[in-house]
């Protein structure tokens, strides 16, 4: 009797307390400094709070409770942001503190021990691997020297199209536009298709899938720590199985390319793949630090798995969205046929020509971001918005949310491309009102590529043909509901009939 008294007392003395604080931090916030935060659960915190789409409960709670407030993910502390100005902050002015990805232990074992780029901790390697990917692997000398195979990739789409629209079948772009993109990061990785070349090109393919799905798992072992050494929804087991898949698969591919590279130094120059390079890298002894075989397996599963997704996403939102707004079609289609005609195939160097067709793909990134939501660990106790952010804190910025801020934006709701003739603002993290592949120094190395993949598969498929949506062809408009992931899919694909403008296998002779 007497310890339940005493627990009892325990008790009440916590909720009084409790109940103090929450009046004083009320009473007077400015001397807290403490993000609002709505009422959390015991253990749990606010993970009740939390659907299958993140990114649109984040936009919720911003309504109620500020652009910038606090959420308690088990027993992680996280602070949200969703507004330009705090992106500044973030991503500019306060990025030294910000430079660490949080711990997610399914990704950092299949990323050999967070040896990518994305997720290895900011530091002397990262800095270093980022300087090579910038100046060895995706700069522009590289990009240009591997063009044509992403022409050859969209040739062979574009022929596939001309088939479908012959016999009058319906295309799912979703799987066709990823086959697409899929191809062209294999081929100029390591020289492979991901459909047609064998069985190796098949599993990359589906070890992509794979990565997606349990990268989009919530995992509870990373979140509430009496779940920290236990496999509860078995994510541990399945990064296992793909990252043996996936390094069974690569090792094999490295040695054939070590085999082909013993004799290009008999016989001379070829076109290099990245791995190529990758591997020249590794050997190369004067480097300032060492380039290891696990390191260059955790690169090419970064390009793969985050260079293949956001094209093809991004691709199929920019097609629905002119669909839907069938004048904008004929404006983008009036552009493509006044500056590349009707003779040739429109081309990457064709892009810088068609401001209409760049101001489509923004409007679409704006609305549409295929990551909604960045995602940075504090690595020092900072302020932001006026609010301390402790070290180690797991930060959440809602890309989704601020493009749809009415603040920045007249009718944010409204897909409206001409907006971007009123607002010259590009999309590669110095405008901090659009922000669909990040800012600072950890925003996406690959912007340029995905951009260029984006434009020219997105100006051909409106040059070439006419979309009738539906698997018959007869709907006047698609749905533009949302699907689940870390990125965001259409939750149903979009099917349409291409019908051929002009004849698409003439122009990919």
């Amino acid at each position: 009797m007497a310890d339940f008294e005493g627990y009892l007392v325990i008790f009440l003395l916590g909720v009084i307390s409790a109940v103090f604080v929450k009046v004083l931090l009320k009473s007077n916030p400015a001397k807290c400094l403490i993000p609002p935060t709505p009422f959390a659960l015991p253990i749990i915190g606010h993970l009740h709070l939390l659907g299958p789409k993140p990114h649109q409960v984040f936009h919720k709670l911003s309504v109620r409770y500020g652009p910038v407030f606090r959420l308690f993910l088990g027993s992680v502390p996280c602070v949200i942001f969703t507004s330009s100005e705090s992106a500044k902050e973030l991503f500019k002015t306060s990025d030294s503190a910000f430079l660490n990805r949080p711990h997610n232990s399914c990704m950092d074992y299949i990323s050999y021990g967070g040896n990518s780029i994305i997720f290895a901790p900011y530091g002397s390697y990262w800095k270093f691997l980022k300087k090579t990917v910038m100046s060895e692997l995706l700069n522009a000398r590289t990009l240009d020297s591997l063009l044509p195979v992403r022409r050859d990739e969209l040739n062979r789409f574009i022929t596939f199209l001309s088939r479908k629209a012959k016999d009058g079948k319906p295309v799912e772009l979703q799987a066709e536009l990823m086959n697409m993109t899929n191809n062209v990061i294999s081929r100029m990785l390591i020289g492979k298709r991901c459909t047609t070349e064998g069985d190796d090109g098949g599993v990359i393919r589906r070890i992509v899938t794979d990565i997606g799905e349990v990268m989009g798992i919530f995992n509870l072992s990373d979140h509430i720590w009496f779940f920290k050494n236990l496999d509860v929804q078995g994510v541990k087991k399945r990064s296992k199985e793909i990252r043996a898949r996936f390094d069974s698969l690569i090792e094999k591919i490295i040695k054939e390319h070590e085999e082909v590279r013993k004799e290009i130094k008999k016989k001379g120059e070829v076109l290099k793949d990245l791995l190529d390079i990758l591997l020249d890298i590794s050997e190369n002894e004067g480097m300032e630090i060492k380039l290891t075989r696990e390191h260059v397996k955790a690169f090419i599963l970064d390009i793969m798995g985050a260079g293949t997704h956001s094209s093809a996403i991004t691709t199929e939102w920019a097609l629905a969205e002119l669909i839907n707004h069938p004048k904008i079609m004929k404006k983008a289609v009036e552009e493509i046929d006044q500056v590349v005609g009707k003779n040739r195939l429109l081309q990457e160097a064709d892009i810088p020509n068609l401001p209409y067709l760049q101001a489509i793909v923004k409007e679409s990134l704006r609305l549409h971001p295929a990551a909604p939501v960045i995602q940075r660990q504090s690595i020092v106790d900072c302020t932001v918005g006026g609010y301390k952010i402790p070290a180690k804190t797991t930060i959440f910025f809602n890309v989704w949310s601020l493009g749809r801020d009415p603040t920045y934006w007249e009718s944010p709701l409204e897909f409206r491309p001409e907006r971007f003739a009123e607002k010259q603002m590009d999309v590669k993290g110095q405008n901090f009102q659009l922000l669909p592949f990040g800012s600072g120094r950890r925003m996406c190395p690959g912007t340029s590529l995905a951009l260029m993949v984006i434009h020219v598969t997105l100006g051909s498929m409106i040059q070439c043909f006419e979309w009738k949506a539906g698997w018959d062809g007869n709907q006047t408009s698609v749905d533009m509901e949302e699907g689940t992931g870390i990125t965001i899919p259409r939750a149903n694909p979009l099917v349409c009939i291409p019908a051929a403008r002009i004849d698409p296998v003439f122009l990919c002779m």
